[in-house]
C-alpha cells in the first residue's frame, strides 16, 4: 500500500462529508486488513510445513493411537533422500506408511502438484483419497480413473489445485498429455500395489507417466509381494539393491494366519449355492465377503441368494462405477452384511471390520489366497476364512491337509437383517450440501438421535448415510417433501 495513495484517501477524507469520509473509512480499513493478511499469509508459507500438520494431529484425526512398527520405520525412512520400496503384509497399513511423511513433505508455498500417486484400480485411488481427507491437512487431494469424463476431473483440478493426484495409469497419462496439471513441482511419486500395476499390465502406462514428470527425486514402491527384480523403467536408484535405494520387508513373521481361523464347509452338492445359503444364514449379521472366480459367478450368486430373500450386494470390474461405490458403501457401512465379489476386491480396499471370507472357488494360486484373507484380521484383529468344498473336491497343495470341518446346524436360520440400511439424498457437494448439513437436517427434520446415524459420504452430485433399520419408515414419512438447505431433493432408501 504506497504513501501517496493513502495521503490521498487522507486528503478526501478531510475534505469530504460525512457519508464520503465514512465510506473512505470503511476503503481504508479495507486495505489495512487486506496488507496484514497479506504479511501473514507470507509469514506463514515461509515457516515449516510441520507447523501445519502435528502428527499427533493427523492420528487424533484418523482416530488411531499410535504408528505400528512398520508404519514408524516407512515414516523415518522416508526423510531420508533414497527411494524406499516397502513390502507389507495386505491390512498391515501401508496407506498410512506412506500418506503420513509425504503430507509431512508438501510445501505450503508451492502452489501446484507435489505428488503423484499410481494404482491398479479405481476403489484404491478413492480409497486413498478418503484416508488424505480424513487426516484433516491444510492441502487437496483428488482421485482420477476411468468411468467418469476427465473433462469433469480437470475442472476439479482448476478448482481445488490439489497438491496431490492419486490415479489409474491410464486416467493418469491422459491429463497429463493434455497437460491438465503443471508437472514442474512434481517431486515425489508413488506406486501403491506396485506387484498388481505389473499383473494388470500398466508396465507400458506406468512408464510413459514417469517419462513425464522431469523433476522427480523422490519414488516410494510399496507391495504386498516380493519381486525379483524392480524394472529400470521406475528410475528407483537403478535398482533395489542399489544403495540409493531403501528396502523394508515386513512379509515375515508379520502374517494374519495366527490371527485367523481357517475352516471348510462340506457341500453334500457340486453346486455349491445351497450350501453358502445355510453357512451365511449361520453367520447372521457379521459382515462376510464371498470371493468367487467369475463376474458370472457373482451375478449367479447372488441372484440366488436374493431369491431366497438373503440381503447381498455383487461387486465385479464389469459394473457401473455408480453401482460399485454403493454396494461398497452399503458393506462398509453395515446396511449389507454379505458382498459377492471377484478378486478385484481381495487387493487395495480397506474395508474395516470385515469378520468373514469365504471362497466359494478356490483361488488360483497361494497368493490370490492370501490376499483374500487379508481382507479379515486387519489391524490385529481376529477373522474367519471358510473354505467352501463340496465331497469331491480337493485342497491345494499349499494348503495343509488337515483343516477343521465347520459343522452347519440341522436347522438353518433365517437371514439376518442388518442393523442398518442406506439412505440416498439427491444433492451433494456441488450443490453446496456436507456431512453437517445432512446431519443436522436428520437431527431437526427426521427426529433422529446421534446413535442412529451412522456414516455419512457426500459425492459430487448425491449422497449416502447410514441410518439405523428400525428408524427408516417413519424417518421417510416425516422428511416427505421437506428441503435440505432450502433444495428440495429425492430422499430414498438406497437399493
Amino acid at each position: 500500500m504506497s504513501k501517496t495513495h493513502n495521503s490521498k484517501i487522507v486528503k478526501k477524507l478531510r475534505q469530504g462529508c460525512g457519508s464520503c469520509r465514512s465510506f473512505f473509512i470503511v476503503r481504508l480499513i479495507k486495505r489495512i486488513v487486506r496488507y496484514i493478511k497479506h504479511i501473514i499469509f507470507s509469514y506463514l508459507c515461509s515457516i515449516k510445513p510441520k507447523y501445519f500438520m502435528e502428527q499427533s494431529d493427523i492420528l487424533r484425526n484418523l482416530r488411531i493411537e499410535q504408528l505400528t512398527p512398520m508404519q514408524e520405520a516407512a515414516r523415518d525412512a522416508y526423510q531420508s533422500d533414497k527411494d524406499l520400496v516397502l513390502l507389507s503384509p495386505t491390512g498391515s497399513g501401508k496407506t498410512l506408511a506412506f500418506l503420513l511423511p509425504l503430507v509431512q513433505s508438501l510445501k505450503a508455498d508451492v502452489q501446484g502438484v507435489q505428488a503423484v500417486v499410481l494404482v491398479p484400480s479405481r476403489e484404491l485411488a478413492l480409497q486413498i483419497e478418503n484416508v488424505f481427507k480424513s487426516m484433516n491437512v491444510p492441502f487437496k487431494a483428488m482421485s482420477c480413473y476411468g468411468g467418469r469424463p476427465a473433462m469433469d476431473e480437470h475442472r476439479t483440478m482448476r478448482g481445488i489445485n490439489p497438491a496431490v493426484i492419486i490415479g489409474t495409469p491410464g486416467r493418469m497419462n491422459d491429463h497429463l498429455r493434455k497437460q491438465n496439471f503443471d508437472t514442474r513441482f512434481v517431486t515425489t511419486l508413488v506406486i501403491d500395489e506396485f506387484d498388481k500395476c505389473l499383473e494388470f499390465g500398466f508396465h507400458d502406462e506406468m512408464a510413459e507417466v514417469i517419462g513425464q514428470l522431469p523433476a522427480l527425486k523422490k519414488r516410494v514402491l510399496l507391495s504386498a509381494t516380493d519381486a525379483e527384480e524392480i524394472p529400470q523403467f521406475t528410475g528407483v536408484g537403478g535398482g533395489e539393491s542399489s544403495p540409493q535405494v531403501v528396502k523394508l520387508n515386513f512379509l515375515s513373521g508379520e502374517t494374519v494366519s495366527g490371527r485367523l481361523d481357517l475352516q471348510k464347509v462340506i457341500s453334500p452338492e457340486k453346486d455349491k449355492l445351497e450350501t453358502l445359503y445355510r453357512l451365511l444364514c449361520t453367520l447372521g449379521d457379521r459382515s462376510t465377503l464371498v470371493f468367487v472366480n467369475y463376474r458370472e459367478s457373482v451375478e449367479r450368486t447372488v441372484s440366488y441368494l436374493k431369491s431366497k430373500k438373503f440381503p447381498c450386494d455383487a461387486f465385479h470390474g464389469g459394473m457401473e462405477q455408480d453401482d460399485r461405490e454403493r454396494a461398497l458403501y452399503k458393506f462398509r457401512n453395515g446396511s449389507c452384511p454379505v458382498l459377492v465379489s471377484t478378486d478385484l476386491a481381495a487387493r487395495g480396499l480397506d474395508i474395516p471390520g470385515i469378520d468373514n471370507v469365504v471362497h466359494y472357488h478356490m483361488p488360483v494360486n497361494e497368493e490370490a489366497f492370501t490376499h483374500r484373507n487379508g481382507r479379515t484380521a486387519r489391524w490385529e484383529a481376529r477373522g474367519s476364512s471358510f473354505l467352501l468344498l463340496h465331497a469331491e473336491e480337493r485342497l491345494p497343495d499349499y494348503l495343509p491337509e488337515e483343516i477343521p470341518v465347520f459343522g452347519l446346524p440341522e436347522q438353518t436360520p433365517k437371514p439376518a437383517k442388518s442393523r442398518w440400511t442406506t439412505l440416498y439424498i439427491g444433492k451433494g457437494k456441488k450443490d453446496k450440501l456436507n456431512k453437517v448439513d445432512i446431519v443436522g437436517f436428520l437431527y431437526k427434520k427426521g427426529g433422529l438421535a446421534r446413535e442412529d446415524v451412522g456414516q455419512v459420504d457426500v459425492k459430487e452430485h448425491y449422497a449416502f448415510v447410514a441410518v439405523r433399520r428400525s428408524k427408516v419408515k417413519q424417518l421417510l414419512t416425516l422428511l416427505r417433501g421437506e428441503k435440505i438447505k432450502g433444495m428440495k431433493t429425492l430422499i430414498e432408501e438406497a437399493r
